[in-house]
């Protein structure tokens, strides 16, 4: 007697391998591979798939900033300039993580996650666990999270959402910021909106701010130009100051030596 599921056994007197069973003549055996998928998610997944390997976008390189264009289903890519390795995978964090993170796909660190790598560089991100790091967004970083944050955030796009109750130690940078929660610290943005269920309190630094009506906001406003921060304007104006004449009056014809 051999096991049911066995496909090959041994004979006990000879030694010799043999098939426990014989296939009928013209009966097909389907293998596991050759099942066909469930009726309910067969169209639904080939649509997703085709539409994603058909989709593509343009990355760039981390190290020469080549730009190129790959295939949606791809997961990393090599730079045809340099020949450095691009990683295009999304990341999900839900636990603790400390390594670091150098993606053109999108980071998710959800509720129960613990990112506390050093560094993160991806396309977007979405923040709903603790982030202790510095995170860098290419595109879009959004904030749901309750807490502090002692990294520094830059993105082009800042969006702190209405459940989000934060407070970072670091500047945040962006093109554009918006509060749709509570935020505390300080911002270096071309532009701030402030929505009527939103609170930010801290210094702002911005070519324009809007602050919609509900919405608070109070701390420090300087509305110019972000290029440089404080101590570089510092230094460009004692530099200014050292290549500055002596004197701001014109210099008078020299006077001639009495005669002896």
């Amino acid at each position: 007697m051999e096991y049911a599921a066995a496909k090959s056994s041994i004979c006990r007197q000879c030694g010799r391998s043999f098939l426990p069973f014989a296939p009928k003549p013209g009966l097909k055996l389907r293998t596991r591979e050759e099942e066909p998928p469930p009726e309910s998610s067969s169209i639904l997944g080939r649509f997703e798939d085709l539409w994603k390997r058909q989709r593509s976008f343009v990355v760039e390189c981390f190290d020469c900033k080549r730009k190129q264009q790959v295939s949606g289903a791809a997961t990393s890519t090599i730079c045809p300039s340099c020949s450095a390795h691009i990683d295009l995978r999304d990341y999900k964090i839900t636990s603790g993580f400390s390594r670091s993170i150098r993606t053109r796909g999108d980071v998710h660190l959800t509720g129960k996650g613990d990112l506390a790598s050093s560094s993160v560089v991806c396309r977007s991100a979405l923040v709903e666990g603790r982030l202790r790091g510095n995170l860098h967004c290419d595109e879009t970083a959004t904030i749901n999270y309750g807490g502090k944050i002692p990294g520094r955030i830059s993105a082009r796009h800042v969006i702190v959402d209405r459940k989000a109750d934060i407070h970072c130690f670091r500047r945040v940078r962006a093109e554009s910021v918006e509060i749709r929660g509570k935020m505390s610290g300080e911002i270096a943005a071309q532009t701030v909106t402030v929505d009527r269920k939103g609170t930010l309190e801290g210094d702002v630094t911005a070519r324009a701010i809007t602050v919609e009506k509900g919405g608070v906001f109070s701390g420090q406003l300087v509305i110019g130009n972000i290029a440089f921060t404080q101590g570089e304007l510092l230094q460009q104006q004692e530099s200014a100051a050292a290549s500055a004449p002596e004197s701001a009056f014109p210099e008078t014809a020299p006077r001639p030596l009495p005669a002896t």
